[in-house]
């Protein structure tokens, strides 16, 4: 007998006398946290008996779906990582054919896939998974057809590539169409909401319909290679945590520059500006990576509750500090792009403290922005400098800092810059100079069949698996929302607009002094 079976056997021989407060069910409870506690337990149960059988993607036909998602798919499907049951059922407002969906797929694999790796059976097979539904998820009446459209899928993933206004709606959808049992799970694009209190009220809408261990918030970045790795530097290796502290780190730098502008997305973008958009969302995420403690295990509990650890110690911005520790800038032509004057920043520069003991006295320097010099996510860890010299004729502010610098875009990669000797004889003394120690996953292991991966084959089959690490507890995005809120509270008491700065800059020069009053620059 297993020990599911055991506990719940267990549960029945009680006395059959009722008891307050003991649901009837107690028995299935007992057995399942049961299942929860004992990781041996879960990892002898068949891999199909958890995986999904069914994709739905709402905004199916979208940018996202056909940029992102789909080709992911299709990688996967390339590896023979899709279960043979396994279906994908997009969903939009325009009527559709399934074969003129199938088309736009095919179209957009041809431009998102390289043609070395395109492959006609992997494709076929994808496509032949295909099904599309045109409905709209206000209209409860379209409960019937995505339940009819759906039938026979056991474990269903459905996948909201929509606006988060309509996550409370299209919720209510799956619920009425069979699509939110037990077996059910959802992921939710972000940023979840625009402030703390939109947030809430979506995380309870969607976690009116399901449980929290079956809510899937996505970013992106977590899906990244290097994210993941850095994670592995930090808690693999113990010559790094031993250091990974304000006794030796002297700051932490965060950069997301991208070159594009905003172009048709001013929509969006007017609303939210690159704070809510970026800085809530991925740069917060990086900045609990680096500084989060070391946690028990990669279970998702254990690793969410040190990031909300790290997020809680954030210190709040708050009225005349905001002038002091961050800068608001916006490109130029960002208002002929949007057709009118606007006060929404594209760049945002802030010197950030967190207040814990690891942590207490090293700024973190974050910095994104459009149409900058050029496209850089960037995670920069300099060390401080040694405490004496030892080398004759060499100052101690001439040996170079220890910096480790972890690239995710526009190529992933990891360098530590230690100092070493240049050959030769030199009789004035030692020629030391700074040299790269590349830790390049791709030189180390090969790109996985000469290409690089998206963030989202890793996050979509995860989800698809039940595997909740990378994903983004509410917890998480309440904190960083609330942090969020103080710093735009700030700002609007400030009431200064944002500095215009030319495009293919750094932005604002206020930026550069932001960072060198405190007698540093940024790693450009």
């Amino acid at each position: 007998m297993t020990l599911q079976a055991q506990a719940a056997a267990v549960a029945r021989s009680r006395p059959a006398r009722p008891r307050p407060g003991l649901h009837p069910r107690a028995g299935q409870y007992i057995a399942s946290a049961v299942m929860g506690m004992v990781p041996s337990l879960a990892r002898l149960t068949s891999p199909e008996a958890a995986t999904s059988d069914l994709c739905v993607v709402f905004g199916g036909t979208g940018d996202l779906s056909l940029r992102m998602l789909l080709p992911s798919l299709y990688h996967l499907e390339a590896e023979g990582r899709l279960a043979p049951s396994f279906r994908i059922l997009a969903i939009g407002r325009e009527p559709m054919t399934t074969n003129a969906f199938a088309a736009q797929v095919e179209a957009a694999l041809k431009l998102r896939v390289p043609a070395e790796h395109l492959e006609d059976g992997a494709r076929r097979r994808l496509v032949s998974r295909l099904g599309h539904l045109a409905l709209d998820a206000a209209d409860p009446a379209s409960a019937r057809r995505l339940r009819e459209a759906s039938a026979g899928a056991e474990r269903p993933l459905s996948y909201l590539a929509t606006s988060p206004t309509l996550y409370s709606a299209i919720c209510e959808r799956l619920r009425e169409a069979g699509l939110a049992g037990p077996e059910s799970r959802v992921v939710l694009e972000k940023p979840i909401g625009r402030d703390l209190s939109s947030s809430r009220r979506i995380n309870e809408a969607v976690g009116a319909v399901f449980n929290e261990d079956r809510i899937y918030r996505i970013d992106h970045y977590l899906g990244k290679e290097t994210v993941q790795n850095l994670l592995t530097l930090r808690f693999a290796n113990l010559m790094f945590e031993p250091l990974w502290n304000n006794l030796c780190i002297d700051h932490v730098q965060i950069t997301v520059a991208e070159t594009e502008g905003v172009g048709e997305r001013w929509r969006y973008y007017d609303e939210y500006g690159a704070a809510r958009d970026m800085v809530q969302n991925h740069m917060l995420q990086l900045l609990a990576l680096v500084a989060m403690e070391p946690p028990s295990d990669m279970r998702p509990d254990s690793v969410r509750s040190e990031k909300v650890k790290v997020l809680r110690s954030l210190r709040r911005v708050a009225g005349g500090d905001a002038s002091d520790i961050t800068v608001r800038g916006q490109y130029d032509g960002y208002p002929q792009e949007r057709g009118g004057p606007s006060a929404t920043e594209t760049f945002v520069a802030i010197r950030a403290h967190i207040d814990n003991w690891r942590w207490a006295g090293t700024p973190f320097f974050l910095r994104t922005g459009k149409r900058m010099t050029k496209r850089q996510t960037q995670v920069v860890v300099q060390f401080k400098d040694v405490p004496h010299s030892a080398f004759a004729g060499i100052s101690r502010s001439a040996l170079a800092a220890n910096r480790l610098v972890i690239d995710l875009q526009p190529q992933e990669n990891i360098e530590l810059l230690l100092m070493n000797k240049a050959p030769g004889l030199d009789s004035e003394g030692m020629d030391l100079r700074p040299l790269p120690l590349s830790l390049s996953l791709a030189n180390a292991f090969g790109e996985q069949g000469g290409r690089r991966r998206i963030a989202y084959e890793r996050l979509l089959l995860d989800a698809m698996h039940g595997r909740r690490t990378l994903f983004v507890g509410r917890d998480e995005v309440e904190e960083a929302w609330s942090w969020i809120d103080d710093l735009a509270a700030a700002w609007g008491r400030a009431a200064r607009p944002p500095l215009s700065y030319a495009p293919g800059s750094w932005g604002p020069d206020l930026a550069e002094t932001l960072i060198a009053r405190t007698g540093r620059r940024w790693n450009d």
